[in-house]
């Protein structure tokens, strides 16, 4: 049984969400405020944590930021009614993994929690496939040990933005467009609303261009992305 932490101040949307999710067999417990949830989420294992922002006593911001000091796997997704471009942006850049925007249809809430599940879940994923090493012009990413470098400099990423250039990597000069990144790498085949793609396609290139690198990920308007070096 998968365990769900919803940490939401108001009663309607907890007794909404709980009672739609005990249904689909998931253990889920609540948090009524920031600190209570901080609480929770740092002394018990969950699978997925859903966060709202604004919440009593601590903001759902510095809620996520926290746990990522200690817990890099849980999966975080923000469910909030900061629907705007700027909140969005704010949410992943604190180490969420997704943001759903209040009112939601709860067949949505619940696909992104599976989507979420997939990705995190080493027992969902598929076994790694050889080879295990990706090069394209000076980036070298091995997917045994997770590690990417550009030239002789190992850069960091997020989880997310690790499968995303993996994704590109996997399909170099081809053009991939938001839909079937959002269901590659997302593991969702609908619209998010929001324009994480961008959001993340940006993460890359900030992380990849660092010391005035070529850029390789390169934007076709009104289709989508390409990984080429010309």
């Amino acid at each position: 049984m998968k365990r769900i932490l919803l940490i939401e101040d108001e009663s309607s949307v907890v007794s909404f969400i709980r009672k739609g999710l005990s249904e689909e067999g998931y253990e889920v417990s609540v948090a009524l405020d920031g600190n209570q949830g901080t609480h929770m989420a740092m002394t018990y294992e969950y699978d997925v944590i859903i966060l709202d922002i604004m919440l009593p006593d601590k903001n759902g911001l510095e809620i996520c930021k926290e746990i990522r000091i200690y817990n890099k796997k849980v999966a975080i997704l923000f469910l909030t009614a900061l629907g705007t471009a700027e909140n969005v942006v704010l949410g992943l850049e604190t180490g969420a993994d997704d943001y759903l925007v209040k009112p939601f249809k709860f067949i949505e809430l619940q696909a992104r929690i599976k989507s979420l599940l997939r990705r995190t879940d080493p027992a969902q994923l598929a076994p790694v496939a050889e080879p295990y090493l990706y090069k394209f012009a000076d980036i070298e990413l091995n997917d045994l040990t997770k590690t990417v470098k550009r030239g002789e400099t190992v850069i960091t990423f997020t989880s997310t933005e690790y499968r995303l250039l993996l994704l590109f990597l996997k399909n170099p000069k081809r053009v991939l467009s938001r839909t079937e990144i959002l269901d590659q790498v997302w593991g969702v085949d609908f619209d998010m609303g929001t324009n994480v793609v961008d959001v993340y396609v940006n993460y890359l290139r900030k992380k990849l261009e660092q010391n005035n690198a070529l850029r390789v990920l390169q934007t076709v308007i009104g289709m989508g992305y390409v990984l080429k070096d010309e």
